[in-house]
């Protein structure tokens, strides 16, 4: 974490050619880019998941129904 905060401020103390800006923000779109990723993942996971709980739970609801 240490070193990343140097680099950054390193980056932001010196002149950068446009070539090493773009390379820079290439590395933060991509670490942005796998974040949402992550996100996409974790959400239709949730998705999934809730499908799957509602279909268990009307189906337990409709076995009680039945005995009552």
């Amino acid at each position: 974490m240490l070193k990343y905060i140097w680099t950054e401020l390193r980056l932001m103390l010196k002149t950068v050619t446009p070539a090493q800006a773009i390379a820079h923000e290439l590395i933060h779109a991509e670490h942005d880019l796998l974040r949402a990723e992550t996100g996409v993942e974790y959400a239709q996971s949730m998705v999934t998941y809730n499908k799957n709980r509602v279909k268990r739970l009307k189906a337990y609801l409709g076995k009680t129904e039945e005995i009552v």
